[in-house]
């Protein structure tokens, strides 16, 4: 394979003790949480929106965060940003949730809700703002810079060229796992099936919406490129994974989904219809994650792990509990990058419990906590004070261990009928 060499040298435009790769939700917890603990924080950030697959990704749902028998699991940061999204826009929290109210053993649906995506994106920039976090938009992170295992800075690409920003701690929230995996350290690939969807809004929804007095009513029908749902039924038979790792793979991906969601929305009368969101980012879930010093499956159910940062229910099925080991989110020998989001170490159906909006944001939070540890206590990112971390994470509000007395081991994995129409998710 022909090569270049390319040798330049690069400004160090600024250090922190903090920085966060990647704006989405996981990302912009983290670096949330870590400014609160007082840090010197940089989020950076690849697009000008944030909120990643939960915003410009279309997928605007925070899947439910109870144990489908009343009683709130996933809180922390993970309610405070549910309560961030439906504050100046559109909502469909259940009448029985509503203003903080825990229904328990009554409860008829479960703790979910849409929201409004371009203001959250607004209201995300607002609160990273307010809470002290530097911000740099439009910037891909090239390359991080290695010293064995020790991640010195990271090398970023934007309009002003080529940058070097120096961090004590790096949060990989990318998403893809680009900065571990740049750094060397282990990673596992993932696979995704074909599905790719669109908003549109006709002349009924907009009818709808004005009938019932509901804006979000304009949002509800979807057009599809691919429309496998989560667990493959509807992907293509024989056709290959899209992986998401190559930009190659990225590329054809966005093409051939643009060119069957246009095949499709041109059979309707031009003026009934519109495409009101159309996702800026791919839409692909489980692209490329840490091989964590532990890795989440779910056999894990109804287990308690000594340095869990937060329990977790099972967003598909009610009645299931888990918790989050610290582990799942960093990798021996790596003393300052810590995973956050969809790129913690989880396996099957363990990397999809992960992965979703409330979990992806109690990790991101857990990694703000433990960096700012790390630092105060000049220690590596594995050689955590867990103590001390689930310490500080319960005073935000974070469940660290569900109470046994919410396990009901007679009570299998009950689809939640209200939840059916996500099975896009």
């Amino acid at each position: 394979m022909k090569t270049i060499r390319i040798e330049k040298e690069v400004e160090v435009a600024g250090k922190y003790d903090v920085i966060v790769a990647g704006g989405g939700v996981a990302g912009v917890a983290a670096a949330v949480s870590a400014a609160r603990m007082g840090k010197k924080v940089l989020l950076i950030e690849k697009t000008i929106s944030l909120g990643g697959l939960a915003t410009i990704g279309l997928v605007n749902l925070f899947v439910p965060s109870c144990n489908g028998r009343g009683t709130k699991i996933i809180k922390g940061m993970a309610e405070e940003m549910l309560n961030l999204s439906i504050r100046y826009g559109y909502n469909c929290v259940p009448q029985e949730w509503k203003d903080g109210n825990e229904p328990g053993e009554s409860a008829t649906t479960r703790y979910i809700t849409r929201f409004s995506i371009n203001l959250y994106i607004l209201q995300l920039t607002k609160w990273l703002k307010d809470e002290g976090v530097e911000i740099l938009f439009d910037t891909v992170v090239s390359q991080p810079v290695m010293e064995g295992g020790h991640c010195s800075a990271l090398i970023v690409e934007n309009k002003t060229g080529t940058q070097c920003f120096e961090a004590d701690i790096v949060i990989d929230a990318t998403g893809d796992a680009d900065v571990l995996y740049r750094a060397g350290v282990p990673t596992v690939q993932g696979k995704n099936y074909h599905t790719f969807y669109a908003s549109v809004t006709d002349l009924k929804s907009c009818q709808d919406a004005v009938d019932k007095q509901d804006i979000q009513m304009i949002y509800q029908k979807r057009i599809f490129g691919g429309g496998a749902n989560l667990f493959g039924g509807g992907h293509p038979e024989g056709k290959p994974f899209w992986y998401g790792t190559t930009a190659e793979d990225v590329t054809n991906y966005v093409v051939e989904n643009h060119l069957e969601m246009l095949e499709k929305v041109t059979e309707d009368v031009p003026e009934s219809r519109d495409i009101t969101e159309l996702p800026t980012m791919v839409q692909l879930r489980t692209t490329r994650r840490i091989d964590g010093d532990y890795t989440l499956t779910p056999a894990d159910v109804y287990k308690h792990f000594e340095d869990s940062v937060s329990a977790m229910n099972d967003f598909e099925h009610r009645h299931f509990l888990y918790e989050i080991p610290y582990r799942v989110m960093i990798k021996s020998g790596f003393d300052n990058l810590i995973a956050a989001g969809r790129i913690t170490s989880g396996d099957g159906y363990g990397w999809d419990l992960l992965r979703v909006i409330p979990p992806a944001i109690i990790t991101g939070q857990a990694a703000g906590v433990a960096a700012a540890i790390a630092i105060d206590e000049k220690r590596a990112v594995y050689d955590m004070n867990i103590p001390k971390l689930q310490k500080l994470l319960t005073e935000q509000n974070v469940m660290i261990h569900f109470d046994d007395s919410l396990v009901n081991r007679e009570l299998g994995p009950d689809a939640d009928a209200d939840f059916e129409k996500y099975d896009h998710i």
